[in-house]
């Protein structure tokens, strides 16, 4: 049995260094030494040797080297053969290189041309006890047909090596002749004639894929590969006794890929020096050189044994060119095949287009069948007059070519329309919930999407259907898996959304009964106030409960999940209990509920009259008390209280993992209701102070003797002004002008409107009697204080005496009566005028 595993069907993505062109010495990094120039080849460290030339001569030097160059032939059974097969300037030199450090020339990218010729052999550096011998490519157009030494090397190569990596491109991977599988045929035939019965240790096929880059799984590339040679192997003509022989008793298989060295050097670089720890680290699970390998040949016999074993297979007739017929008759199968294979491509590359744009063609299946039986028609028309089995393999190859084609074009149809199906079903899936929902037709969640799936469903079958081939290779069973896997995962997402639009909607119904039943309550507080709320929530959870559990029936709900959503509409009933009691208990809430509470108890009595207070009332007391009382509901508003709750007796159980259902019970903090404490304090002190006033203004009556007193002494005045009909309409309107304004609250924009107009008007007489002087006597000169007298009131200003002033001009001054002043005549009066402040200044030039 092959000996690959899992583990080696994906790409090396480990962080390790970048090795590329920088010849790194430290221990375990690859030297890049693939480059030389020709006078480089003969330096004193290049210990390359052709073993093997392009004329098929041994070279006699093989025994020099182990002994001086690599220092391998007193190493016993301490060292290890490895060979790299595969087409010509496919990367072996390359990969070789990489992989153990050795300095083989590679193909110079300019000419594209053949580079190793031969045989060629390294040792491994780093001190690696490997023996490497890079193989001539095959295939390549310097040799054209002529396979002779292809085979022979590849024999050779797989009778001596303990490991044989076999490099391929990832694109040649299910190809016949790309992929050398022919060449293998011959080289395994051939070897097992000749090795057969003297093989007592297996060889390790170590299956290298290069530019592996397409999404295909390594998995699927290495089943592909491991199919061909047991198909290759079960075809081989066995020497007798060895009819029963099976792969895995001669070779065991592993399969790597690398990534592209030009498009992906970095990544290439990481996956070759991953690779390289298999034939370097002992101590790797996947180290390459097991005992079982071991060709048990000593070091210094190797030069002999690999000698003998060239002799053999050179001498061998087996591994002749087939016979002109057979070769005639591949040559104009070949032929034909190309020349048939034009017109279904043609028909085929014409709908390719539309399907690579993500549509669906319905006539892509009737039309690429009738190009594919026409195809093989004119190929076995042609080519059935060849060699009976040439012509059936070739056929075999030729319809395989035309189904790989076809499977390609098919296959992105499919992926179409499976991606199609996958959107329609969530689309209309989604309509058909939201249209129940508005028109209820008593259908239930199963009922509603299963007939939309089962719509999509039978659209795509119909697709599949068109598109199979009988007798054809594949089939597409597994995207068929993939639709229904994609299907029951849409429905588990309309389900939990279906789910989230019924907590949604039973949550909405719930809300205004909660909200109602808490703004009963709380807005009539006593000691079964959180009672009562907590009996509200326990009945809404019990209905929302039945309606969520009627619901979950009808939309096919597992049992394991159900739990879990009705924990989550129990979290969502109690976040609306939270938000409406946080509304109830905002500061304002609170305040106007402790001062109704107040008002309650302090403004009203027992029998809910209004209190009217007397002298004689302890109005004290009855404050304090009520205050006391009112002050008692702040507690008792400021966290919940659910020990009357049924339901939240196991919160736990109650609600989701996770959900801090206890910070949820506080609804003042402490430092809020603190604040809350202090506002309601000063409100309450206010309508105590209203209390005290209105007391305060029942005592407030005027005496009788007061009363008599002002009749008697005003009574001859009263009669004056009732039997005078000037006086009295003067009193009529100026006491109804003053009750008007009293009872309008106006007396305060009446007086200072009053204050105003006398201002205004005191600053017009003012400026018009200074401009009556100035008139008078005009100023010559600037205005400077030369002399200044005031009789009887001493310097500096201006006296007044007596009540009536007048004004009088004369050649020095001004005087007024009851006293003198006297003014410069140099002096000019300026107009009074008022600061901003509203008091009045004088001029620069002289006070008033």
């Amino acid at each position: 049995m092959s000996s690959y595993s899992q583990n080696h069907y994906s790409h090396r993505q480990q962080q390790v260094p970048d090795i590329a062109g920088r010849g790194s010495e430290v221990a375990g990094v690859v030297p890049n030494r693939n480059r030389y120039s020709g006078a480089d080849r003969n330096g004193p460290e290049f210990t390359r040797l052709q073993l093997i030339d392009d004329e098929q001569n041994f070279s006699q030097d093989l025994t020099s080297y182990m002994q001086k160059k690599w220092g391998l032939y007193e190493d016993g059974f301490n060292y290890n053969v490895v060979s790299v097969f595969g087409s010509q300037s496919t990367g072996k030199s390359t990969l070789l290189n990489r992989l153990f450090g050795t300095r083989f020339d590679v193909m110079n990218e300019a000419q594209r041309q053949q580079t190793t010729r031969g045989i060629w052999a390294d040792r491994g550096t780093d001190g690696m006890p490997v023996l490497i011998l890079d193989v001539e490519g095959t295939d390549g157009r310097e040799r054209g047909e002529n396979q002779d030494f292809e085979r022979k090397s590849a024999l050779f190569s797989l009778a001596i090596s303990e490991v044989l990596i076999v490099n391929m491109w990832e694109h040649t991977v299910g190809l016949y002749n790309g992929a050398n599988m022919g060449l293998l045929k011959t080289v395994m035939e051939v070897n097992l004639q000749l090795f057969g019965t003297q093989r007592e240790n297996k060889t390790l096929l170590y299956f290298v894929i290069r530019d592996h880059v397409s999404p295909t799984p390594l998995s699927s590339l290495a089943s592909t590969l491991h199919g061909d040679l047991e198909r290759i192997w079960d075809s081989l003509n066995k020497p007798e006794g060895l009819t029963d022989a099976r792969l895995g008793d001669y070779f065991d298989l592993q399969f790597e890929s690398l990534p592209h060295l030009r498009l992906q050097p970095d990544e290439f670089e990481r996956a070759a020096l991953e690779l390289r720890q298999q034939f370097t680290d002992k101590k790797n699970a996947e180290y390459v050189f097991r005992p079982a390998y071991k060709r048990r040949v000593p070091a210094d016999g190797f030069p002999h044994y690999a000698e003998s074993v060239w002799e053999k297979v050179v001498s061998n007739k087996d591994l002749d060119l087939p016979t002109q017929q057979e070769l005639l008759a591949q040559y104009r199968c070949d032929e034909i095949a190309a020349v048939a294979i034009g017109p279904f491509r043609e028909a085929v590359d014409a709908l390719r287009p539309r399907v690579q744009n993500g549509q669906i063609v319905d006539e892509l299946g009737t039309i690429a069948c009738q190009a594919r039986d026409a195809a093989i028609g004119a190929f076995d028309e042609q080519a059935a007059r060849y060699h009976t089995e040439v012509y059936k393999k070739k056929r075999a190859a030729f319809i395989q070519v035309l189904d790989g084609e076809l499977h390609a074009v098919f296959l992105n149809q499919v992926k179409n329309a499976l991606t199609l199906a996958a959107e329609t079903f969530a689309n209309q899936g989604q309509r058909a919930l939201e249209e129940e929902d508005v028109e209820p037709t008593n259908n239930g969640f199963n009922e509603i999407v299963g007939a939309v799936r089962r719509q999509v469903t039978k659209r795509f079958n119909a697709t599949v259907e068109a598109l199979t081939i009988p007798g054809a290779s594949w089939t597409f069973a597994s995207e068929i898996t993939q639709l229904d896997m994609m299907l029951e995962a849409t429905t588990a997402k309309l389900r939990k959304a279906e789910m989230e639009r019924v907590v949604q909607k039973i949550r909405r119904e719930t809300r205004d009964l909660i909200t109602e039943t808490i703004s009963d309550h709380l807005s009539n507080p006593d000691d079964g106030m959180w009672a009562g709320v907590m009996a509200g929530f326990d009945s809404a959870c019990v209905r929302a409960d039945a309606q969520m559990v009627e619901r979950m029936n009808a939309a096919g709900v597992e049992t394991s999940a159900r739990p879990l959503l009705g924990r989550k509409l129990h979290q969502a009933l109690w976040e609306d209990v939270v938000e409406a009691l946080r509304e109830e208990v905002a500061d304002q809430m609170v305040l106007l509920k402790l001062r109704t509470a107040l008002e309650d108890r302090f403004r009203y009595d027992e029998a809910g009259l209004p209190r009217v207070w007397r002298p004689s009332d302890d109005i004290d007391s009855q404050f304090a008390a009520a205050r006391s009382a009112a002050q008692s509901l702040l507690p008792m508003f400021s966290k919940i209280d659910i020990r009357e709750s049924i339901k939240l007796r196991n919160p736990s159980e109650f609600f989701p993992s996770g959900f801090d259902f206890t910070r949820t019970l506080v609804l003042i903090s402490p430092a809020r209701g603190r604040e809350v404490g202090k506002r309601f304090g000063r409100e309450a002190d206010a309508l105590y102070l209203e209390a005290k006033r209105s007391m305060v203004a029942t005592q407030s009556q005027i005496p009788v003797w007061m009363i008599a007193l002002v009749v008697f002494l005003g009574w001859n005045e009263a009669m004056t002004i009732i039997f005078n009909p000037l006086y009295l309409v003067l009193v009529v309107m100026l006491g109804g002008t003053a009750f008007v304004i009293h009872n309008l609250g106006l007396w305060g924009p009446v007086m200072r409107a009053a204050n105003g107009a006398m201002g205004v008007a005191n600053d017009r007489v003012h400026n018009l009697l200074v401009e009556a002087v100035n008139r008078t006597e005009p100023v010559a000169a600037p205005a400077t204080l030369k002399n200044r007298r005031v009789n009887g009131s001493g310097s500096g200003g201006l006296a007044r005496k007596g009540s009536s002033r007048q004004l009088r001009r004369d050649g020095s001054g001004v005087s007024r009566s009851g006293s003198s002043v006297n003014i410069a005549d140099d002096i000019e009066l300026e107009p009074l005028g008022t600061n901003g402040d509203g008091r009045y200044r004088s001029g620069s030039s002289g006070s008033l």
